[in-house]
């Protein structure tokens, strides 16, 4: 408790006094909030100013698929519950006003994840205004809390249609060697677009011959959504793709519509800039501390080596020194090479660390050989190695990849309640004591669990109207989302909590360098070291991730001789000079500091 004391001076001292931005990115634990799905502050709103049947207003919060009525001021409302849980920021998914409804015959959803915008000023109705998105940062940055926006660049909602296709989604991939620019439908085709010298040549000056869209599909608006888009160039089919739905493969990843998306042209300086120009434009007006940034591996890396320095710029000329920027590149791998990649070519500052959520996940279900040294080591792959890699937000839950709850049962299907307890405490357990950013999905601190991943990981954190939520078996507790989820006495909740106030408390689990110093390719003991930045002091993480008790020495620096326990059980102190006996429980963990000489 004496090493919280000064955390909970700092919790409790005047909003003035707490110079959040001060603060690196490695020293927050990130809260992540769809904010249709966390509160709803203001019933008036529900239909986003719309009117009509859910086809029209996207509302209906009995379908996981629409718009539930969660909005900025219920965000605002449970600023309070996210600070107790430990949280330093808070990552908002999209805010910007989308397309209603889209989607083929049978297959229309809602807008309600923020990620079909048709406006990138404004906020979306149903969410709230301008106003209520200042108030929210404003009041969260008075509690000493970052604000990271989620922004879109890749692609916009489905607008644009392609005669060839007679308005249908499944417009199949053109290539650029079938359908090249300069021919319209193919080699043989009526010559267009003379002297474009291809968009490898990002010149104004080339792209200024680049002026029929028409080589791949015909593209065409329809007339009621002419103007649909803000800002109005957006509106213009020319800074578009317009080849079709991707494959998610080779070219089709950067050029093809995201499942109808339209698919910006972000090779073209045009929308470089016009991009450059919509989000610093966020930064100057409202001082957000940072942007998650959607489907980043689909977008030229040429647009990012000039967006992500203009935005960093505009921060700082803002007074936002530690302005935190990653990627999403979702890759299901413990590939770490493939993440590092987009901090080498793309020149990102950091990307969602999804080879820690394979790590945890492997080591909670089905031990993969070799995963933690993948992991561990392949920090040094990163632009900057690990001081880049210190920074990069770490998760085992998000509203895209499914809970860790429901990938435990999956995995498990025999295992009791305790059980799958036991191993998802584990799982945060690492995520807050080892390096990166934490980033806790909204849920998972009440047991939430989904059905999967996409709309049936996005439960309702106020008391929830779809059947496919409640009836599922919350993870420990007896509860279920049909009633408000803000309470603080469940075990998940206690746990985060109390892991997120002593990392903070703690220098060498958000700074310090990381050590891997035990593993198995069974379930069996998983053990760190991190190390204070200032001091040299040793902190000792292990987990034991099997469902036996586990005793194994480890290896330690030889002057951690004496050790306290910060949380778990650890040893008193060290077996012999260099190496210390831990013995932990089924599914227990420990964090143990070394005295400073």
């Amino acid at each position: 408790m004496k090493m919280l004391a000064p955390l909970l001076a700092l919790l409790a001292a005047p909003a003035a006094a707490q110079d959040y931005r001060a603060r690196l990115p490695q020293d927050e634990v990130i809260y992540f909030v769809l904010p249709d799905r966390f509160e709803n502050g203001d019933r008036a709103n529900d239909r986003g100013g719309l009117t009509g049947d859910r086809m029209r207003t996207g509302f209906d919060p009995t379908h996981k698929g629409f718009f539930h009525g969660g909005d900025l001021k219920g965000l605002q409302q449970r600023l309070p519950y996210i600070q107790a849980l430990g949280a330093t920021a808070i990552w908002v998914g999209p805010i910007f006003k989308n397309k209603p409804v889209q989607g083929g015959p049978g297959q229309e959803s809602a807008g309600y994840h923020g990620y079909w915008v048709t406006d990138f000023t404004q906020v979306d109705p149903h969410f709230g205004t301008n106003a209520d998105f200042k108030a929210l940062v404003d009041a969260a940055h008075a509690r000493g809390i970052k604000v990271y926006m989620d922004i879109i660049v890749n692609h916009t909602a489905d607008v644009i249609q392609f005669r060839e296709c007679d308005g249908k989604q499944s417009c199949p991939y053109r290539g650029i060697a079938d359908y090249p620019y300069q021919r319209q439908g193919g080699p043989a085709g009526k010559p267009i677009n003379s002297g474009f010298a291809g968009d490898a040549v990002q010149t104004a000056e080339n792209f200024a011959k680049l002026t029929d869209p028409s080589y791949a599909y015909t593209p065409y608006v329809p007339a009621a959504e002419a103007q649909v888009k803000v800002p109005a160039w957006l509106n213009d089919p020319q800074y578009y793709h317009n080849r079709g739905n991707t494959t998610f493969t080779n070219e089709s990843s950067t050029y093809g519509d995201f499942v109808g998306l339209d698919d910006l042209y972000t090779e073209h300086p045009r929308v470089v800039q016009g991009m450059i120009d919509i989000f610093g434009d966020w930064i100057d007006r409202y001082g957000v501390d940072g942007f998650r940034v959607d489907t980043a591996r689909h977008v030229a890396p040429e647009l990012w080596q000039k967006f992500v320095p203009a935005m960093l710029a505009r921060a700082k000329a803002k007074g936002i020194p530690n302005f935190h920027i990653f990627g999403e590149v979702a890759y299901e791998t413990l590939d770490v090479g493939m993440l590092a990649r987009h901090t080498i070519v793309d020149k990102f500052p950091g990307v969602l660390d999804f080879a820690f959520r394979q790590a945890v996940l492997g080591s909670l279900t089905k031990p993969e050989p070799g995963a933690w040294d993948k992991f561990t080591l392949g920090d040094a792959l990163y632009a900057g190695g690990y001081d880049t890699a210190i920074t990069l937000p770490t998760f085992v839950s998000n509203h895209d990849a499914g809970r860790i709850g429901f990938y435990v049962r999956k995995a498990l299907p025999q295992a009791s309640d305790a059980e799958v307890l036991a191993r998802v405490r584990l799982a945060h357990a690492m995520l807050l004591t080892l390096r990166g950013v934490p980033t806790i999905y909204s849920g998972d601190e009440q047991g939430f669990a989904g059905d999967g991943n996409d709309q049936d990981a996005r439960e309702d954190m106020f008391a929830s109207k779809v059947a496919t939520y409640n009836d599922n078996k919350l993870i420990g507790s007896s509860a279920t989302t049909a009633t408000a989820s803000f309470g603080q006495t469940h075990p998940l909740f206690e746990d985060i909590a109390k892991l997120s106030r002593l990392r903070l408390a703690t220098p060498a689990l958000t700074r310090g360098k990381q050590v891997l110093r035990a593993r198995s390719d069974e379930a069996g003991l998983v053990a760190l070291s991190r190390f204070d930045p200032a001091t040299g002091a040793e902190v000792l993480v292990a987990f034991n991730t099997s469902d036996k008790p586990v005793t194994q020495n480890v290896q330690v620096e030889v002057a951690s001789t004496r050790f306290k326990p910060l949380a778990g059980p650890c040893p008193a102190r060290a077996a012999a000079p260099g190496s210390v006996s831990v013995t932990l429980p089924a599914f227990g963990y420990a964090v143990c500091a070394a005295e400073a000489k």
